[in-house]
């Protein structure tokens, strides 16, 4: 069994960094799109941040790696939980807050769901 987990070729803690990259654009452009007023349509920014950092650390810290993939994982789940959210206001179309919630929901989800395998892929290596 291969000794690092890779999706597409890339890192786990390279996925973590270009994600949080994404959510950090996302939450700056959406706000300066909709010309909102709310803190709120920075959400994913913020949540962004912590998973940039995680990613950065966890590359040039490697030692240290589970420990900064572990709290990455957990901001990822709450990015999907923070996503869930659009189903209480899916009724109201998509607009820029409802699309916001749909794409925390979806990309949190599947960052995730890759979380995890790299967890079982390095436990299973462990074990070999």
């Amino acid at each position: 069994m291969s000794e690092q987990f890779t999706v597409a070729g890339q890192s786990i803690p390279t996925i973590t960094t270009g994600y949080g990259g994404f959510l950090i654009v996302w939450g700056i452009v959406i706000s300066q799109v909709s010309d909102s007023d709310s803190i709120t349509s920075y959400f994913p920014s913020l949540l962004g941040i912590p998973l940039l950092l995680s990613g950065v650390l966890a590359t040039k810290i490697p030692e240290k790696r589970k420990l900064w993939m572990h709290i990455a994982a957990t901001f990822g789940l709450l990015c999907a939980l923070g996503g869930t959210r659009f189903f209480m206001v899916m009724g109201d179309g998509i607009n820029y807050a409802s699309g916001s919630m749909l794409m925390l929901l979806v990309t949190g989800s599947l960052y995730t769901y890759i979380c995890v395998q790299s967890f079982i892929h390095a436990r299973k290596a462990r074990e070999e």
